[in-house]
């Protein structure tokens, strides 16, 4: 992908890029510049090859970059080692059923775990569905994924919570932490917030995202009295637009920290995705029902709660139970 340039024409916004020495430039419709990035990508796509001649390897790099600094294009970097020895020299027509089947299988026979693999070919589906809605491929080959394995959720106590929190040695890394419990967002959605999501006059915590490349869920979420403390307390203190952040810039990753926390706090193995999994726990343990939390999850349907937490809400299966008691075999009758 060619390096683009965002510039100003006739009162709004125009991208151009050079293509074999010469240079192309054409108008947006965007009136922001942020907005103009993203449509910049899309009119380079659009006219900078015919349809229908892309390697997978191609568009995959251009998926990448469309998706910018989003968590996903940092996992694709990884996934795509494993992925584009495999397809990327094939072109998207030239893609069978078998194809993934026989990438499976080498994956497996090479050791890897069915949810890698699952979440490879998800990255390659994800790329052709994007080239196919971009009208750069005439269709989206079918890629087979492998069954998703059941979701490992080890909730975590209310002491080991409080641990990791006191075991955070930077002030940032305590304010991302204490976001996730009391928000149960990604670890992205809280290190891209920005103070202009963050209402401390109506109380709420704006997660969503209207960028059009963010692919997953986020909610609009309650201020409660932990998270507002912490919030209002970094506000005084803030230097930048961005709610977490440290020396003055936004903060890309808090692995380090969060990892050194566990490690003050006594706690091994323990992955950042489970506080997430513990807000879900401990609000289907007080008795919110598991569509309230799908929404304060942000998931896109219920179904995708239900799958990963149900378990953990047997009482709501206690009055079926009920039903296939036999009284007779209480009373010596049967």
């Amino acid at each position: 992908m060619h390096e683009l340039t965002i510039g100003r024409l006739r009162g709004g916004f125009a991208v151009s890029w050079y293509e074999n020495g010469k240079r192309r430039r054409y108008q947006l419709e965007a009136r922001t510049r942020k907005e103009a990035e993203a449509e910049g990508r899309d009119k380079y796509l659009e006219k900078s090859k015919p349809k229908g001649k892309w390697l997978v390897s191609q568009l995959w790099e251009m998926y990448v970059a469309y998706l910018g600094a989003k968590p996903t294009a940092t996992t694709m970097k990884f996934t795509g080692k494993a992925i584009l020895p495999h397809f990327g020299a094939l072109r998207p027509d030239q893609i069978t059923d078998q194809d993934s089947k026989d990438y499976l299988k080498s994956r497996i026979k090479e050791g890897r775990k069915l949810g890698a693999v699952h979440t490879e070919l998800g990255h390659l589906r994800s790329t052709m569905n994007w080239a196919f809605k971009r009208n750069l491929i005439d269709r989206s080959p079918h890629i087979e994924l492998p069954p998703k394995p059941d979701s490992d959720v080890r909730p975590l106590s209310d002491t080991e919570l409080q641990r990791i929190i006191d075991g955070c040695g930077a002030p940032h890394v305590r304010l991302a932490v204490i976001l996730l419990l009391t928000t149960g967002a990604r670890v992205g959605a809280v290190l891209d917030r920005t103070w202009d999501k963050i209402d401390f006059e109506r109380g709420v915590i704006d997660l969503r995202e209207t960028d059009g490349v963010t692919r997953k869920g986020r909610a609009v979420i309650p201020m409660n009295r932990m998270a507002r403390a912490a919030l209002q307390t970094a506000h005084e203190a803030r230097n930048t637009e961005w709610v977490v952040e440290f020396n003055g810039k936004p903060i890309k990753s808090i692995r380090t920290g969060y990892s050194n926390a566990l490690e003050r706090a006594g706690l091994q193995g323990t992955n950042i995705h489970q506080i997430r999994h513990t807000v879900a726990v401990k609000m289907l343990a007080a008795g919110q029902p598991i569509e309230r939390v799908s929404q304060y999850l942000g998931h896109s349907n219920i179904q995708i709660t239900q799958k990963i937490y149900a378990r953990f809400m047997p009482e709501h299966l206690a009055d079926a139970a009920e039903i296939l008691n036999l009284d007779g075999v209480h009373s010596g009758t049967i």
